[in-house]
């Protein structure tokens, strides 16, 4: 795999095309970040976008891993005590899923947020930021129902962030796709550079295909599970013989989240996924890339049941490791 390949597997979007692809062409001492809420244990949510900084290192990047304890704050997410207490084992969890801790910076927002250049340039930023601007951005992220004025300055300290943190591309998840916008429209009013950004998908809810997979209502899969609940989670994860499912009742698409799962969590970490399935059912199966095991699933030859079985095998591969940083 040649290195623009490799930054951008598995990537929603690129922003821009051609801005990746001369940086894939000096990968060496460019540098990426994610923000991270310190808000709970790492979930699959944190963990398909700390897959794209492992892939990033591959290819030559330093990693910064922001834990936003101010934004996890403007957020109502806990006390700042609290919030660093969890922003501490979630460091622990990241090197233990698999970022090489020679190339990763973590950095606390409140290291360099509540200095006077980065108010003054936050203050600066409000001004050539419009309300109806903010509260674009702000809806994929804010917590609660009711809209607070934290609420529309955390995106804009998101898009600041990329300029006091010195990289060269902002990664996030669809859900930030706004904040890098307004980042790239509104930082050069500041006189710094449009940002580039990498975009990750957003899985579908793990029981239904639809909406979003999402630690608050219990659907997903964390550090925190045992293997036995990794099991149960994606044995009751929806899984038709079928990349293209039919609607649900109220007619929305439907995707497959058992094969979202493989494709952007297990195949980026493992050379080959292999199904154990006793001779009587036509043995093991070993596949070396996503397509296959998704062509075998639609044709009838991989049965869903078989398929949950071994991604809930691949999962706890991954997970365990950061489990046990848990127990310590």
């Amino acid at each position: 795999m040649d290195t623009y390949d490799l930054i951008t597997r598995n990537a929603a979007e690129v922003v821009t095309e051609d801005e990746v692809e001369a940086m894939a062409e000096d990968p060496e001492g460019k540098r990426a970040y994610v923000g991270y809420e310190p808000s709970g244990v790492l979930h699959i949510g944190h963990m398909l976008t700390a897959n794209k900084l492992i892939d990033l290192q591959e290819a030559g990047f330093e990693v910064t891993v922001l834990l936003a304890d101010v934004h996890a704050y403007l957020n109502d997410k806990g006390s700042f005590e609290e919030i660093r207490e969890t922003a501490e084992k979630m460091q622990e969890q990241f090197i233990a899923y698999g970022l090489d801790e020679e190339r990763t910076e973590f950095v606390y927002g409140s290291a360099y947020q509540m200095d006077e250049d980065y108010e003054l340039d936050l203050h600066a930023l409000q001004v050539e930021t419009t309300l109806n601007r903010a509260q674009r951005a702000m809806a994929e992220i804010r917590s609660g129902e009711t809209a607070k004025v934290s609420h529309v300055v955390y995106p804009l300290m998101q898009a600041l962030d990329i300029e006091y943190l010195d990289v060269d591309l902002a990664i996030g998840g669809m859900d930030q796709r706004k904040v890098h916008m307004l980042a790239r429209e509104n930082l050069p009013e500041l006189g710094y550079d449009s940002p580039t950004s990498l975009h990750t998908p957003i899985l579908a809810d793990l029981t239904e295909g639809v909406g979003k997979m999402s630690s608050s209502t219990g659907v997903t899969v964390s550090m925190e599970n045992s293997r036995e609940e990794i099991e149960e989670r994606v044995n009751s994860a929806y899984c038709p013989p079928t990349r293209d499912p039919d609607p649900d009742d109220e007619g929305n698409e439907r995707e497959n989240p058992v094969l979202e799962v493989f494709r952007y969590h297990v195949f980026p970490r493992f050379e080959a996924v292999v199904v154990e399935r006793p001779d009587e059912y036509g043995g093991g199966l070993e596949y070396e890339d996503y397509e296959a095991l998704a062509d075998d699933l639609e044709s009838g030859e991989l049965h869903p049941a078989d398929a949950k079985s071994a991604l809930a095998e691949y999962l706890d591969r991954l997970i365990a490791p950061g489990r046990e940083k848990l127990r310590d």
